[in-house]
């Protein structure tokens, strides 16, 4: 099966669509833009939510949901939000089909002509604060800590499954407070909880950073964001949390009354990240040999397999330590398939990133003993079947940090600090050795001189954008890699999904 997997230095893209296929992640929609999630890929998707969900709960967020349509005129009340966002919208213009006259199918019925045109849901600061409006009266009812599962469309023709649909799954939190330090408290804490849910549960090691003004989300103050680097050397935007001020409340004029007996405006929020994390998981760890998941996220996360093939004796034994690894709350399956090979087996469930594989034999039962494969680093061992399932779950804990350190590791052999726009261009343009042939060159450390104009004309020139501006930055005096105007901190640049 690996023979079918493109390897990641001679075609990087192909690599990646080569695993979503083989891995049975996902697949083509008949709609163009769009794809099907199959049920391995929902899983993963399904761990990460339910994870999630989990995080936002125990720091006070409830969960809500608000309608798919939203009316045109909700768009047009905040000027710099409907301009993020309009190129990308699909529009609603009728509300009934008919038969065709000339029996060519059904058309669209021109007598059902909506009397205001509906977007279908690109994001939904709009619908979520008109509702708002009605919800929040006095200082007693903040602050308002909703979340919101759900699809959005963004027309996206240039398709890459998980990392860029037009249509997809997110999470999207939108709260109201009362003061502004509040809020901004409020956009913090989010970002140190996607930081958590990245590096502790998907192993990916991420920088926390503040968008330029001209990357910031539309109709934000301010949007920070947590950056990761992928395995070709470019970066995923991996969640982001905006800071909206109180921007949305006077669009759509929320107020409250404060402890004071006078009315003012509600300071907000709103955060997401979406299926594109299944994106990010899959090239931050993924090997030539297919699939590789860190055991937290993980649907299965050991595999039992048959030497040669199923027998009472080892199904026994099998469903003991399916029983022991269930009590420690470890997902386990027994594959029982008497008509493959193990050898099938095994390239199988490597494909589809099972983090450890027992194998079982007759021989081992005689021994007392059971074969444990792990997927990150293909070590083979073996274990006493007595006390299995204490070892498996240690296991399953160092793979979980050996994924990341691996990352971790990565991420610092391939961040550079330069202070010349030729050092910066080398970098963005020489393939590496030994990494993918469309090599993106990794996080590059440099000044900038704080103008959008110079940020558009380096896009432009090497087609590297300013990821961020590292929360952790420290003042130091620079010049611009581009105009040489002075600068007092380094950003970071990347090529990016």
């Amino acid at each position: 099966m690996a023979k079918e997997i493109t390897n990641r230095t001679e075609n990087y893209s192909q690599w990646y669509l080569d695993i979503v296929k083989k891995a049975d992640l996902a697949d083509n929609s008949a709609v163009r833009g769009c794809m099907v999630i199959k049920p391995n890929g929902y899983a993963i998707w399904e761990n990460m939510r339910d994870q999630l969900d989990r995080m936002f709960k125990e720091t006070g967020h409830v969960n809500a949901y608000f309608p798919l349509f939203i009316p045109k005129s909700f768009l047009s009340k905040e000027a710099k939000h409907v301009e993020g966002f309009a190129k990308e919208c699909a529009v609603v213009t009728h509300h009934r089909l008919m038969n065709d006259p000339n029996g060519e199918g059904v058309i669209v019925d021109p007598d059902s002509k909506l009397q205001e045109e509906l977007i279908v849901r690109p994001t939904s600061e709009t619908i979520i604060w008109d509702a708002y409006r009605s919800w929040i009266q006095s200082y007693r009812d903040l602050p308002l800590l909703i979340n919101q599962w759900a699809n959005v469309v963004r027309w996206e023709m240039r398709v890459r499954m998980f990392l860029r649909t037009a249509e997809f799954l997110w999470q999207e939190g939108h709260t109201a407070h009362a003061t502004r330090q509040e809020a901004m408290e409020e956009t913090l804490r989010i970002l140190d909880i996607y930081t958590k849910f990245a590096e502790e549960y998907m192993a990916v090691p991420v920088i926390k950073g503040i968008k330029t003004e001209n990357e910031r989300f539309a109709g934000a103050d301010e949007t920070f964001c947590i950056e990761a680097l992928m395995q070709d050397g470019k970066a995923l935007q991996a969640g982001t949390s905006h800071f909206l001020g109180q921007n949305f409340a006077k669009a759509f004029d929320v107020k409250f009354v404060n402890d004071k007996n006078e009315e003012e405006f509600v300071w907000a929020t709103s955060w997401g990240v979406s299926t594109r994390l299944v994106g990010g998981l899959i090239m931050a760890h993924s090997d030539d040999s297919g699939l590789v998941l860190p055991p937290k996220l993980a649907p299965t996360q050991v595999v039992i397999v048959p030497i040669p093939k199923p027998s009472p004796e080892i199904g026994e034994v099998a469903d003991k330590i399916m029983k022991a690894l269930r009590d420690k709350g470890i997902t386990v399956k027994y594959d029982k398939d008497d008509q493959k090979r193990p050898g099938f087996k095994f390239a199988d469930h490597e494909m589809k990133g099972i983090p450890v594989r027992l194998g079982i034999g007759m021989r081992d039962l005689e021994k007392g003993q059971v074969e444990v494969a792990r997927r990150d680093t293909k070590e083979k061992n073996f274990a006493p079947l007595d006390g299995v399932a204490d070892y498996v779950a240690q296991l399953l804990d160092d793979i979980q940090q050996n994924l990341f350190n691996r990352a971790l590791q990565f991420r610092k052999e391939n961040t550079t600090r330069v202070d010349s726009f030729d050092d910066f261009r080398a970098i963005v343009e020489t393939p590496k050795e030994g990494m993918p042939e469309a090599w993106g060159g990794g996080f590059i450390s440099a000044h900038w001189d704080g103008t959008t104009e110079t940020e558009l004309k380096i896009k432009e020139l090497t087609k590297a954008t300013i990821r961020c501006i590292p929360l952790d930055a420290e003042e130091e005096e620079g010049q611009c890699i581009l105009t040489g105007k002075p600068s007092k901190r380094r950003v970071l640049f990347a090529k990016a999904y």
